[in-house]
C-alpha cells in the first residue's frame, strides 16, 4: 500500500490557474481538484505499466513518523480501479 500526501494544493493551483482563483477558491477545494488531477495521473500511468488495482482517496488520515494515525472522522472518499 502507499499512502500520498499533498501538501501544497493552494500552490499548484496558484501557479497552473493564477492568483485570482487561488484567492477565490477554498484550500479544501484546491486539494480536491489536485487531488482528483494526481489519481487521474497516476492511473494513467499505471495502467499503461500494466499493473491494476485501486486507488482511494481518503479523509482523517495522518501520519506522524512511522505511526498512522486515524481520526474518527475517517473515511474513504472515492475508490477508483485501475
Amino acid at each position: 500500500m502507499i499512502l500520498l500526501e499533498i501538501t501544497n494544493a493552494s500552490e499548484v493551483v496558484k501557479a497552473k490557474a493564477g492568483k485570482l482563483l487561488e484567492k477565490i477558491t477554498p484550500d479544501m477545494i484546491d486539494q480536491k481538484l489536485v487531488e482528483s488531477q494526481v489519481i487521474q495521473t497516476m492511473i494513467d500511468q499505471l495502467k499503461l505499466e500494466g499493473l491494476e488495482g485501486k486507488i482511494s482517496s481518503v479523509k482523517g488520515l495522518e501520519v506522524d513518523g512511522s505511526t498512522l494515525i486515524t481520526k474518527s472522522s475517517f473515511v474513504i472518499k472515492d475508490t477508483q480501479a485501475f
